[in-house]
């Protein structure tokens, strides 16, 4: 005689989002915690700054290295850091509230970077380079002031790969944005713990979150920018082809100095040599 098993009960549209939710939240941790381990980004003992600008990417870093920190194999703190650089209309309790409602340790440093920007940049022109500047310099001074060890900052696997191209397409040069760097003055440690992180996910892990957002009206509404031009070029190869930023991605980690043309990386001169007398330069060539 055969059985009939009973149908399985329907899951709750709530309780589907949920378990997406808690999906999101360990992927995310996972590739938190690989870049970290990848590019040795934390240490025991570390006193880490992570810049807070109000921004999904942000939110997101602090959220997970908060969960991380409750069960990292070393122990390090954490302090959130704002720069309020008095755009007009800025709201400023905001951030200062969900710190508060989370227990968070987290300073808001205030210095009007915008009159700067806006005196300075004619109008039309893009502000973003000098208003990095300015953020990055208060940001640095404030680090070295109290004894941060590491400054992490919020950008994602999307934004190394723009970067990549940005300065492929306008700098000449291949270049990207490391998941981890010393700064100009060798006195700071920058890290990019989201580096593995797709923008989709953490986009949707901050709707799921509720993340209070404070979007940018200085430079984030400008429409001329090159990385605007860039992510609209990624945004239509990943439609064409999914997996496509993914594949660059990976590729930005596998460089191989003998299939490029840089000199100062791989020693073409004396590849195939066949004297040890030294080769003839350029001029020599020419002449």
């Amino acid at each position: 005689m055969t059985s009939i098993l009973p149908l399985a009960e329907p899951v709750p549209r709530a309780e589907r989002g949920r378990r997406e939710q808690l999906k999101l939240a360990k992927r995310l941790r996972h590739q938190v915690g690989r870049a970290i381990a990848d590019f040795g980004m934390i240490e025991d003992g570390d006193k880490v700054m992570v810049c807070l600008s109000g921004g999904k990417d942000s939110y997101t870093l602090l959220d997970i290295l908060l969960q991380l920190k409750a069960k990292a194999p070393v122990s390090f703190s954490l302090t959130a850091v704002n720069l309020d650089q008095k755009q007009p209309g800025f709201p400023e309790h905001v951030l200062p509230d969900y710190l508060r409602s989370l227990g968070v340790d987290f300073h808001i440093i205030e210095q009007d970077t915008y009159s700067v920007v806006t005196r300075v940049v004619p109008e039309g022109k893009t502000m973003c380079s000098l208003c990095s500047r300015l953020r990055r310099g208060a940001l640095y001074t404030y680090a070295e002031q109290n004894g941060f060890t590491k400054i992490a900052l919020g950008h994602h696997r999307d934004d190394l790969v723009a970067t990549f191209f940005l300065n492929l397409f306008f700098h000449a040069k291949l270049a990207g944005m490391p998941p981890k760097l010393l700064s100009d003055d060798g006195r700071h440690v920058v890290i990019r713990p989201l580096a593995h992180v797709r923008e989709e996910d953490i986009v949707a892990y901050a709707e799921a979150k509720g993340f209070p957002i404070i979007p940018c009206n200085l430079c984030g509404s400008q429409d001329n920018l090159q990385r605007k031009q860039v992510k609209k070029m990624l945004e239509a190869w990943e439609k064409e082809s999914p997996g496509r930023i993914e594949t660059i991605a990976r590729a930005l980690g596998d460089i191989r100095p003998s299939q490029l043309s840089d000199p100062k990386l791989f020693d073409f001169l004396s590849l195939g040599s066949r004297s040890d007398l030294p080769l003839p330069d350029a001029h020599d060539w020419l002449d």
